[in-house]
């Protein structure tokens, strides 16, 4: 039976799926299985799957279930000692799976092993590979401040770890990943490698610019961790509240700076973000959210303000 089990959920994806599932056939850790759940696709997705030449490829179709719920199937048909996912707009370098796997056999105890991200953008100029975190072992407080996995695509998993847990949460719209993640770490240490192997897609229409759906989600994802979290980690809940509001004023920042209510939205949220938890005027990541907002403001009125002349034909 193959060692590791990638499961690929994926919905009307046909203009990526086909680049994401050459990324985890091309990986240098050889003994997987690609489990590629159907989740409900409309478009050519199916089709393109299936002319997919590959021994390891396995497909399954549903009724369309959300991400959490595609997941989860996944989960039902995977045989591996070891789990990954993989969304179907992202992608993975050559020796993710193998550098992870290597981690995970060094530390026994480790029920995770997760790598630093690469942000891709439409823009090659705007891309950038973030390794600010570097939490390993006991990651449990860390984790309840922050999604530092920062995606869905990142983790291999031992299967033994999600059986102590349990699945994704299917009534979750977002933050499922990061809900899972804080159960995980609640019983097993994490481990690192020090590599940015997962590339993250961004773009206006993921998941992560849903940003009234992710506040909402959020809110309920921390409200649980830190009901069940110990009395000595209670203190973290407004750094974590902060740092979503801190988010979600960034992502708003990215993808609708053009707009004066969105700009007001996002000077809103890194407002909360601050008076929640007033370090974050010390970082360098605020300093940049203030003057993008700033420059943003400064933009949109110029426009405003100026209106050229229109030539008239006499």
């Amino acid at each position: 039976m193959p060692i590791i089990s990638v499961i690929i959920p994926v919905h009307n994806g046909e203009k990526t799926i086909i680049e994401t599932i050459a990324s985890v056939q091309q990986q240098t850790f050889l003994d997987i299985e690609i489990i590629v759940i159907n989740d409900g696709s409309t478009d050519n997705t199916l089709e393109l799957v299936k002319k997919i030449q590959d021994d390891r490829l396995k497909i399954f179709s549903y009724e369309n279930g959300g991400l959490p719920v595609a997941r989860n199937r996944g989960i039902t048909h995977a045989v591996g000692q070891f789990i990954a996912f993989i969304d179907a707009d992202d992608l993975w370098t050559p020796d993710k799976l193998e550098r992870q796997f290597a981690a995970l056999q060094e530390y026994p105890e480790a029920g995770l092993a997760y790598s630093w991200t690469y942000y891709k953008f439409p823009n090659e100029a705007d891309s950038y590979a973030d390794e600010s975190n570097s939490f390993a072992g006991d990651v449990y407080a860390e984790l309840l401040v922050k999604n530092f996995l920062q995606n869905g695509s990142n983790p291999l998993i031992r299967r033994a770890a999600i059986d102590s847990v349990g699945l994704f949460d299917p009534t979750l719209k977002s933050c499922e990943d990061w809900d899972f993640y804080l159960r995980l770490a609640a019983k097993w240490n994490f481990a690192l490698v020090k590599k940015a192997q997962i590339i993250y897609r961004q773009s206006p229409t993921a998941m992560t610019s849903k940003l009234d759906v992710m506040e909402k989600y959020s809110s309920i994802v921390i409200e649980r961790a830190f009901n069940a979290a110990p009395p000595e980690l209670q203190h973290l809940k407004k750094q974590s509240l902060a740092w979503v509001y801190k988010f979600t004023a960034q992502q708003s920042l990215k993808y609708n700076s053009d707009k004066l209510a969105d700009i007001k939205l996002a000077a809103k949220r890194l407002k909360m973000a601050i008076t929640l938890y007033p370090k974050n005027l010390l970082e360098d990541y605020t300093h940049g959210l203030i003057r993008k907002l700033i420059k943003s403001w400064l933009v949109l009125q110029f426009h405003m303000v100026y209106i050229p002349e229109k030539s008239h034909n006499i």
